[in-house]
């Protein structure tokens, strides 16, 4: 895991949206069932319409994670006045190994995460977005307050706010809008 915090600083989610951390808990994330999420690899939009599934490889059940995912470029990579937008939020996550949770419904997250903040699929209208999933590990289960608003979301903040800490893991792709020559 060493390389992600390099990858992490080259597309400045370290240093924009959080501060250097050392992963220490492995997370994956898929969308479409096959559209694995790489730091820095670009996605379509069209891929990532669905909440992805997201796998989370602790070495403790009893631990509870946090999962945010957030857009630092909205509403534009050139101008990011609305930094950071919240587009996905699960709380009180179980840690595990080997196994993995896919967010659908509230009903099916009760046993294995609480989806705070429902998933919003991201739509970038103007240039290259990065969309960045992060992982923190709670103090204990129901400690973290969901935000107030989606726009102007600061990870950085609201992991102070709730006691977080410092990430565990974190990964990004980018999007940008689709037009019609892309589609082909």
């Amino acid at each position: 895991m060493s390389r992600v915090p390099e990858a992490l600083t080259i597309g400045r989610v370290i240093g924009e949206v959080v501060d250097n951390f050392s992963p220490s808990v492995k997370m994956t994330v898929t969308y479409n069932s096959n559209t694995q999420v790489a730091n820095g690899h670009e996605l379509m939009p069209a891929v990532i319409t669905a909440r992805p599934r997201v796998e989370i490889g602790g070495e403790d059940m009893r631990a509870a994670y946090t999962l945010i995912m957030t857009d630092p470029d909205a509403p534009n990579p050139s101008d990011p006045y609305v930094r950071e937008h919240l587009h996905w939020m699960v709380t009180d996550i179980r840690g595990t190994t080997d196994v993995s949770f896919e967010f659908r419904t509230q009903s099916i997250l009760a046993p294995t995460g609480r989806e705070v903040v429902s998933y919003e699929t991201p739509k970038p209208t103007v240039g290259i977005h990065r969309y960045v999933f992060i992982l923190f590990k709670q103090r204990g289960r129901q400690t973290v307050r969901p935000p107030s608003s989606r726009d102007y979301f600061n990870t950085r903040r609201f992991s102070a706010e709730n006691g977080l800490g410092l990430p565990v893991a974190a990964v990004y792709f980018n999007a940008q809008r689709e037009t019609a020559a892309r589609r082909r």
